[in-house]
């Protein structure tokens, strides 16, 4: 059956409202949507409402009206919107709850507190959950990236249902129509967010409301950029969850099985570029400003690759998956390949591209990018360790961008992008540049800033990403979780364990900001907003990963056995990339 047919007949389970019962799934009929640029569509109501915002713009955070015990609850705490009978304490923190373990203990307690409920269950957690801030823009929304650490926390406990819940929803909200400006994107574009919202029930009369899941695909989005790590991250989730809840069945599911092909198939699209990597625009990913990243941002690639061996160990064997396996294996090996050759950077490495020469016009150029030597910045040049090196952050025709970028390097090390050396030589350089990479708060999100006209050309001038704040060379509490799983992968944890130790100092009584600035990450971000979500799970993921290191093979990848034999015949004298002629792996 072609993927198209599948989703059409897949139920839509999109809104719920306080009027009408629960119907089953299998009852409920798409209807458009009223209004909107995008054409969107919601389904008939499901359940009795917990949402109900008053003038307050942070009031969908709870439901003045009783609710029975249970409803909207995870692990025996409700959610944000859950309809807590008690009033919330809006104290600080500081005031609220100091105990033994008061850390770990407070984070959790948040970390509840920034649940969202829909149609009385849990579906998410929101970006920042601050009482004090009287406009939350779009930190009052469920980000796909932002709920991987809240997800992969709840896993860890035992706490199945949100996780599952989450993954379904926004597989619904895959199939949605998205125009901007009369131009649709790709069909397996997941959303970067979506926000529960109560609008009027369709003839409904004395008041009555419903629920509805309101999906952000870029349009709403600062420079409108669509989310291309969305759905990468997506499959990450979901095959965390079925290693840890053990329901493995849920995987082959119809509705699950056809939404992996749908992403499948619009990272796998041909095009016209010559590369293996995906090719992206500036802010696709969790930069998502101008940052001077558009072309092949590590990031992406390193997603993309965990996302292709994790989307392969899911896909069930049939007819009609063949031609997709086979497409991506072929990509697995080319970027595999491609990355390791050509984005690693050590001492050696950067000799080598201080003496090359240009405009080598063969198939055995050894400059094949026609990288100019003098792109080479002068920090670099006193910054590379002796032992240790890194993936630069992007390469394109006669551009290399030298920065050092945390979760891509970290990610290309639990994904196996990396090899078992060059996972250790990163970790290597991370001790090496403690000062510069963690300091006072783990961990710089890239390093290190554009200042300067540098940052004028490449940011635009933008007032949010200034040297050292934000994106540009701001230092993020969230990267702890990853840097945690690239440790314990590679039986390096006692790293973790000293990062975490550094933001356990302080992040609590700093009220869990979602960035810090300066070079060493000393003062709160200047916009960061606090009690940020993922800086809360970050945490907890590290805690919990770091007192059970199994654990964490719910997120790496092994090394794939088939592709580290067909890379050594590539990288061998004999290798066909080696010698003149059409046929060569890297075209």
């Amino acid at each position: 059956m072609a993927i198209a047919a599948v989703a059409a007949l897949l139920p839509l389970h999109i809104g719920c409202s306080d009027a009408a019962p629960r119907r089953p799934a299998s009852s409920l009929r798409a209807h458009p949507r009223k209004g909107g640029i995008s054409g969107r569509r919601r389904n008939p109501p499901c359940a009795a409402s917990s949402l109900h915002p008053g003038s307050n713009p942070r009031a969908h955070h709870h439901d003045p009206a009783p609710k029975a015990p249970g409803v909207g609850d995870v692990g025996g705490v409700r959610g944000l919107n859950s309809g807590a009978t008690a009033k919330p304490d809006h104290a600080p923190p500081s005031q609220r709850r100091r105990a033994p373990r008061d850390v770990e203990e407070e984070a959790w307690a948040l970390l509840r507190e920034s649940v969202v409920s829909y149609c009385g269950s849990p579906v998410g957690t929101i970006a920042a959950c601050d009482p004090n801030d009287a406009s939350p823009l779009n930190y009052d929304q469920v980000f796909i990236r932002d709920f991987v650490p809240s997800g992969i926390a709840f896993l860890l406990k035992g706490e199945h249902e949100i996780v599952r819940n989450f993954i379904l929803h926004t597989l619904q909200l895959q199939s949605w129509e998205k125009t901007i400006d009369c131009h649709s994107p790709g069909q397996g574009l997941m959303p970067a967010s979506f926000k529960v919202r109560v609008v009027p029930l369709d003839g409904g009369d004395d008041g009555a409301t419903e629920e509805v899941l309101d999906p952000d695909f870029g349009e709403a989005a600062i420079g409108r950029v669509a989310p291309v790590d969305s759905g990468l991250w997506w499959i990450i989730l979901l095959r965390a969850y079925g290693k840890c809840s053990g329901d493995l069945s849920f995987h082959e599911r119809v509705d699950v099985q056809t939404g992996i092909k749908l992403i499948l198939k619009l990272c796998l699209a041909d095009g016209f570029d010559m590369f293996p990597t995906l090719l992206v625009t500036d802010g696709s990913c969790m930069m998502d400003r101008r940052m001077g990243i558009h072309g092949h941002p590590l990031e992406i690639q390193a997603l993309f690759y965990s996302a292709l061996l994790s989307a392969r160990e899911m896909l069930t064997p049939e007819d009609g998956s063949a031609d997709l396996i086979r497409a991506l294996n072929s990509r697995l090996m080319a970027l595999s390949f491609h990355i390791r050759e050509y984005y690693w950077l050590e001492k050696r490495k950067l000799n080598e591209i201080y003496r090359y020469k240009t405009e080598e016009y063969s198939y055995d150029a050894v400059n094949k990018f026609n990288i100019y030597p003098d792109q080479i910045p002068p920090w670099l040049v006193e910054w590379i360790p002796p032992k240790g090196g890194y993936f630069i952050g992007n390469l394109q025709p006669a551009h290399m961008d030298f920065r050092f970028f945390s979760l891509g390097n970290l990610w290309s090390i639990v994904s196996s992008l990396a090899t078992a050396d060059q996972s250790h030589a990163i970790l290597d350089l991370v001790e090496a540049k403690w000062s510069d990479l963690v300091a006072e708060m783990p961990m710089k999100i890239c390093y290190p800033a554009l200042e300067d006209q540098e940052w004028k050309f490449i940011t635009g001038s933008d007032p949010k990403n200034t040297p050292w704040s934000y994106h540009n060379g701001g230092s993020w509490p969230t990267l702890l979780w990853q840097l945690t799983v690239a440790c314990i992968k590679m039986n390096r944890p006692e790293i973790a364990a000293r990062a975490v130790e550094v933001a356990e100092s302080r992040i609590s009584t700093d009220k869990w900001p979602e960035y810090y600035d300066t070079k060493r990450g000393r003062f709160i971000g200047k916009q960061a907003r606090l009690f940020q979500t993922w800086s809360i799970a970050g945490f907890l993921v590290a805690k919990l990963l770091l007192e059970n290191p199994e654990k964490s093979r719910i997120l790496w990848n092994n090394e794939d056995e088939e592709i580290l034999n067909a890379l050594s015949l590539m990288t061998g004298p004999s290798s066909p990339k080696r010698k003149r002629g059409r046929k060569t792996y890297i075209v």
